[in-house]
């Protein structure tokens, strides 16, 4: 009788040792939650500049206005019968 306790004693410690310091253990269970939670918030981020592309996109496809604001603002570009021009400010001497 001795025996079988002394063996159930080692295996529940062996179970119990497994359980809090062993690979798949709480550690590491705590350890891949952070981490989950971590990607959760990166795909949030994600998925938001995704629908502001989206909507870009959208505004680009259907309508000229989006398309002339970017060649104005990113080409610099100007549209027929307007004039361009450039102030300088001066310099310091």
């Amino acid at each position: 009788m001795k025996g079988i306790i002394a063996i159930l004693i080692t295996l529940l410690v062996l179970l119990q040792y497994k359980l809090w310091l062993g690979d798949g253990g709480i550690p590491d269970v705590l350890q891949m939650q952070k981490e989950v939670a971590l990607k959760q918030q990166q795909r949030h981020k994600l998925q938001e500049r995704n629908k502001g592309l989206d909507a870009e996109v959208s505004d680009l496809k259907k309508g000229l206005d989006a398309i002339e604001e970017r060649a104005r603002s990113e080409l610099g570009m100007i549209g027929k019968n307007e004039k361009f021009y450039q102030i300088i400010p001066p310099t310091e001497k």
